[in-house]
């Protein structure tokens, strides 16, 4: 009988969380084996970048020495990964009442940075998974695709994985990253759906989606630093939201698909079962007059796809010898972006654990469990906040206050990731820190204690009562105004102005007291020793290094020395 072949990890789904660790684990010496019930290049969604997860992807590149996992953080890599996705420039939104004209004092454009690395990207998702795949294979993974697996065996020796062709493998350890239909998740009984957040989607990819601008208010008009066709635009009305993110929005641009989608809570917009995916869509966006004109002309180029109700989370994440990765451990919502962060952050602190626990040989649960304590933490406060802004959708002014918790919580939590890798600590040290993070804010005690009291108040209110409503957007703003470290372009969106500055770098930063380093529990939290003179530093050779001419330079110089290896990786 033919022994089954013996790997240090299996792998179930090679998407980008099962990919990305794969491409880490065979980098850094351990035997693995990925098994993809489908192939590459397939369809997926999950294509907004933020910030947070583009600097994930940079520390794991530095971190485990696999630089193409920075190659999905900034507009520069283009070269490197080819020009079929989007530029993003912004995220904004758009709120909308039924049957009426858009206002155009109801936006907000959050713009993202462009110094040091590039703008962020739209992701192609076929395009970015098929390469993170490949790039797995190059540092000497086994990609068995058109493998399902059939089940799992897990005993304290190890584990066997059973191909449904009837093959079986060994490991040392078993990731499941097979996303909603996890195996483990069902053989274990692992799901439950005790979320706030209630929402189902339609969605498709389409062509001839026009700039927003086209068929409604100019970017002129709106007074906004660039076009919302150059970020992720979100149109958010009672009950739901729409997403659009263009793939053609650059003059390198080589696709000219867009993807387009709707987020509903059925509790206010309940299925239509009797129509098609297709014509439900429609049949709701007429309600939006702004929405439909931007619309009229799009072509659906792909079959539609709909939903019941999306989320999920988990009742464990790790047992001994397996582990849930991504959205094999839950699902929330997309409004805000988070759900590559969220499964790249899971990446990362995993293979850490994996490569301890390859030198040790202790698989236990409890080795694990700082993965399952940081992905639940993700889940739960993802759930909060977007639970909490559909709360917020039917009332403009509500919404546009309750913005800017969301642009806190992203701020603090990208300070304190970048702080952490310019701090130059130790591998050890650094996942001892993100085991802190939760999604939002920075591990930081001031913002958590201002988000519970902002959820509290919008948890304990009925906002379809006026004097309540009002009462409470009177105390959530009595919340901010007790705060010292909101940075200044958050107080503005504050007082009512429509978007962040495209330029972040103005001379008040540069303040010995009250700058870009804050005061107090602030400074010491999210910049401990480092000096502004350090970060200046740090901000020109990040900007130099990955500068599209150093990118470059590094690239022809890697084919010149690998001419042999040329069709092999690349």
């Amino acid at each position: 009988m033919t022994s089954c072949p013996k790997f240090d990890v299996a792998i179930i789904g090679s998407g980008i969380a099962g990919s990305c660790l794969g491409s880490i684990l065979a980098r850094n010496g351990l035997k693995v084996v990925i098994f993809e019930a489908k192939s590459h290049p397939r369809f997926a969604i999950g294509e907004s970048m933020i910030l947070e997860t583009s600097e994930i992807f940079r520390a794991m590149a530095q971190m485990y020495s696999v630089p193409e996992l920075a190659y999905f953080s900034s507009e520069n890599y283009f070269s490197h990964i080819g020009t079929s996705h989007g530029v993003k420039r912004h995220f904004s939104y758009l709120h909308h009442e039924e049957n009426q004209a858009q206002n155009p004092a109801h936006l907000l454009q959050a713009v993202i940075p462009k110094q040091p690395y590039g703008h962020e990207l739209h992701l192609y998702r076929q395009d970015t998974d098929y390469f993170l795949m490949t790039t797995a294979i190059r540092y000497g993974a086994t990609v068995l695709q058109h493998t399902g697996v059939k089940d799992v065996e897990i005993n304290s020796a190890g584990v066997q994985v059973i191909a449904e062709s009837g093959d079986c493998y060994e490991a040392e350890y078993v990731v499941d990253a097979g996303g909603f239909r996890s195996l483990l998740a069902n053989k274990f009984g692992l799901r439950h759906n005790h979320l706030q957040t209630h929402s189902r989607a339609i969605f498709t990819h389409m062509v001839n989606v026009p700039c927003y601008h086209h068929t409604g208010t100019s970017q002129a008009d709106f007074d906004i630093p660039f076009r919302l066709s150059e970020g992720t635009l979100h149109h958010v009305f009672k009950g739901g939201w729409l997403w659009i993110i263009p793939f053609n929005n650059h003059p390198q641009a080589t696709n000219s698909l867009c993807s387009v989608g709707l987020m509903l809570d059925p509790r206010i917009h309940p299925m239509r079962k009797d129509i098609s995916p297709e014509e439900e869509f429609y049949s709701l966006i007429a309600k939006f007059p702004s929405i439909s004109s931007q619309l009229q002309s799009a072509k659906a180029v792909r079959s539609w796809t709909r939903t019941d109700r999306i989320q999920y989370s988990s009742k464990k994440i790790v047992g001994d010898r397996f582990c849930l990765l991504g959205h094999a451990a839950g699902f929330v919502d997309p409004l805000f972006s988070k759900g590559l962060y969220s499964s790249l952050t899971s990446v990362s602190l995993l293979a850490n654990l994996l490569l301890e626990a390859n030198e040790t040989k202790d698989y236990s649960a409890v080795k694990f469990q700082p993965l399952e304590d940081v992905t639940l933490a993700f889940l739960k406060n993802n759930d909060r906040l977007i639970a909490n802004a559909y709360r917020t959708f039917s009332h403009y002014p509500l919404w546009s206050l309750y913005s800017v918790l969301w642009l806190l919580g992203a701020y603090c939590e990208l300070l304190k990731l970048t702080t952490m890798r310019a701090s130059k600590m130790s591998r050890e040290d650094y996942y001892r820190q993100l085991q802190n993070l939760k999604l939002v804010g920075g591990s930081f005690s001031e913002f958590e204690s201002l988000q519970s009291q902002i959820y509290d108040i919008l948890e304990s209110t009925n906002l379809e009562n006026k004097g309540e409503r009002d009462f409470a957007f009177r105390k959530i703003e009595s919340c901010y105004s007790q705060i010292e470290w909101i940075p200044d372009a958050f107080k503005q969106v504050l007082k009512g102005k429509n978007h962040l500055p495209a330029s972040k770098i103005r001379p008040s930063i540069f303040k010995r007291q009250g700058g870009f380093l804050g005061i107090g529990t602030f400074r010491q939290h999210f910049f401990g020793n480092l000096t502004l003179t350090s970060l200046v530093k740090l901000f020109w050779q990040e900007k130099a290094k990955y500068s599209v001419v150093a990118l470059n330079l590094r690239k022809n110089s890697y084919f010149s020395a690998n001419t042999s290896n040329h069709a092999k990786c690349w």
